[in-house]
């Protein structure tokens, strides 16, 4: 198995939770608002169908996928949420599209590279991208149906984007990176340290792999987490830290989210 298709494994595997977890909710249940603002738990899947099927243009047709950019920038909600669909549909279309996205990965270069909204990635970091964006979106649905789903090892996937994006995070926020190298030492759902970093970072992070995914992806604040930071930089970091494409954005203040 290649480093792909173990991504690929893992990304069938994150689909499949949240598919549990939307598999039986009620018309009533789809339209719950979800911790992310104006948005229902529709509207989430609603968006990860719509990206689903923009990763297998990006990946099958770039100059489609270009020229899908411009209408999405003007209308982000009215092209992406696929409010038209009722939401046996809306299930559908998601399954449908993201059956696709797994299939044309295994037909294309694995040491491709794939556009995106950002800089072009990896077939393995754009698959990555997928399953942090799966985990993130699935979170909200979780969080707004009262539903538990089991932190899995998984994780080390977004963990490692977290961590790679320090970079970006400042970049697209047109700010200057503190200087410095942080370490990241995470623990697992499984109990297996993960570390990220110089061993003699003068700054760190540290604490549950769960929290620092939360804290990347923007749903908890890390004062709402069990994170600890040693040093400014690593600080500020937590407090910007965005681990996904697109403009620049800020996770919910302390106490924002539960």
């Amino acid at each position: 198995m290649t480093d792909v298709d173990a991504v690929a494994a893992d990304l069938a595997a994150e689909h499949a939770s949240l598919d549990a977890v939307l598999d039986g909710l009620t018309d009533q249940q789809w339209a719950t608002p979800t911790p992310s603002p104006g948005w229902t738990v529709a509207d989430q899947v609603g968006h990860l169908t719509y990206f689903d099927g923009a990763a297998v243009l990006a990946l099958t047709d770039e100059a489609a996928f270009t020229a899908s950019i411009g209408p999405l920038l003007e209308d982000m909600d009215g092209v992406t949420l696929h409010r038209h669909l009722a939401p046996a549909a809306l299930l559908a279309a998601w399954r449908a599209n993201r059956a696709r996205l797994l299939d044309v990965v295994g037909q294309v270069d694995p040491a491709g590279r794939a556009p995106w909204y950002g800089p072009s990635m990896s077939v393995r970091s754009f698959l990555t991208a997928r399953l942090m964006e799966t985990w993130a979106h699935g979170h909200d649905v979780a969080d707004a149906v009262g539903a538990t789903r089991e932190p899995t090892d998984r994780l080390r996937h977004i963990c490692q984007i977290g961590f790679i994006t320090r970079t970006w995070t400042y970049a697209n926020r047109r700010e200057e990176q503190p200087a410095g190298e942080v370490r990241l030492e995470l623990t697992a759902p499984s109990g297996e340290v993960w570390r990220w970093g110089p061993d003699d970072a003068a700054e760190s992070v540290r604490g549950p792999a769960l929290d620092f995914c939360l804290v990347v992806t923007q749903r908890r604040h890390v004062d709402d987490t069990a994170l600890e930071t040693d040093g400014a930089a690593a600080r500020d970091w937590m407090e910007k830290a965005q681990a996904f494409a697109g403009g620049a954005t800020d996770g919910p203040p302390p106490g924002g989210r539960p």
